[in-house]
């Protein structure tokens, strides 16, 4: 006698198993769909301009509101969590002012390349053991990732606009498996920030217009990641030292205190991009640049956006003997980079107005 097919549910609790075998920590399960909440959240960004030089936001906002205009035969979406959660304080960094910070999420290897490996493994398990028709994401598709992360349960959107988890706080890179079979979806997750404003009131920036709404052109996540071209002066000295990312408004999450520290080997922090020196950074060439960020999500910025980051942090340093490492930088060939050298220079040597030329 044939062995009876699995039911949905039995299907769902095999997916789970195999997906928390290959090391997620988090796995939910949703329908297809997003409601009219979640679109207006994004129509109201795009409008108030919010997504700043992020154009192909706006280019996409079709799809990102709804998961069968990217496919129409998706039946349920699988949201898949993986922990980067740190050993220790984030924040305590930020008081080595002769150092640059780097957000957590991108001391080690680009979490992409990673998730999106075990992602295909899965799918490819799926597609073989039960005939599935499957798509694999991570955040570089038009997909709503979070608003589908709290559908299925594995956490809220937090104030601070990012996915929050009972179990791995603020610290969850997300992935998703679009599939044609039809799952039990498992109950939504409740918000559960309550009163708290702790991640709008940290904020260097004051990037939150209002709670769960986010102002990009304001974050120094996206002022150092993404924004092209000179960092609005208005906010240099908020910066700091942080040259990549931003981690503040994560760190001081309460729900923190239930992650545990990550315990996948590729996200622990590689020592040299732990506390690395301002001063050797400011002298990265390209090739230096691309050697000591091979695999890392930060060679996507290019040493020129970086060496800009490090030029402002180097600003704030208060140290004014590292004027003179910014001044190696005026005769750069970038503009960019001689505007922040500049900026670092008179920062630094008050007295003398802001250099012209690297003498």
């Amino acid at each position: 006698m044939a062995a009876a097919d699995p039911s949905p549910q039995e299907l769902k609790e095999a997916i789970r198993a195999r997906a928390h075998a290959l090391g997620f920590d988090a796995v939910g399960f949703a329908p297809a769909a997003l409601d009219d909440r979640d679109r207006d959240r994004l129509a109201r960004a795009l409008a108030e301009g919010w997504h700043g030089g992020m154009e192909w936001m706006a280019e996409t906002a079709e799809r990102r509101g709804d998961p069968r205009s990217l496919w129409p035969e998706v039946r349920s979406v699988i949201v898949l969590g993986l922990s980067y959660a740190p050993a220790d304080d984030p924040l305590e960094l930020l008081e080595h002012r002769d150092r640059g910070v780097i957000s957590v999420y991108a001391r080690n290897r680009d979490y992409h390349d990673l998730i999106k490996g075990r992602l295909k493994q899965i799918a490819q398990w799926m597609h073989q053991r039960f005939d599935a028709g499957v798509k694999v994401f991570v955040d570089t598709a038009p997909v709503m990732e979070k608003p589908l992360a709290a559908r299925s349960g594995v956490g809220w959107q937090g104030k601070h606009t990012v996915l929050v988890s009972r179990r791995h706080g603020s610290w969850l890179f997300l992935g998703e498996i679009f599939t044609t079979l039809d799952l039990p979806a498992d109950p939504p997750e409740r918000d559960r920030c309550g009163t708290c404003r702790r991640c709008q009131d940290i904020c260097p920036t004051g990037a939150f217009p209002a709670p769960y709404t986010l102002d990009a052109r304001r974050c120094i996540a996206y002022l150092t990641n993404e924004h092209h071209g000179p960092i609005p002066e208005e906010f240099r000295e908020a910066i700091g030292n942080r040259i990549y990312g931003c981690d503040d408004c994560l760190a001081v999450c309460p729900w923190n205190s239930f992650a545990a520290a990550s315990r996948e080997a590729a996200f622990l922090p590689r020592e040299a991009l732990t506390a690395p020196k301002l001063a050797d950074l400011a002298r990265l060439d390209d090739a230096a640049f691309r050697a000591l960020f091979t695999a890392s999500p930060i060679k996507r910025l290019g040493r020129h956006r970086f060496v800009r980051n490090v030029l402002i942090a180097l600003g704030n340093s208060g140290d004014p003997a590292m004027a003179a490492v910014a001044a190696e930088r005026l005769d750069d060939a970038d503009e960019t980079v001689r505007d922040a050298a500049r900026w670092a220079v008179a920062r630094l040597r008050p007295s003398r107005g802001i250099p012209t030329e690297s003498n």
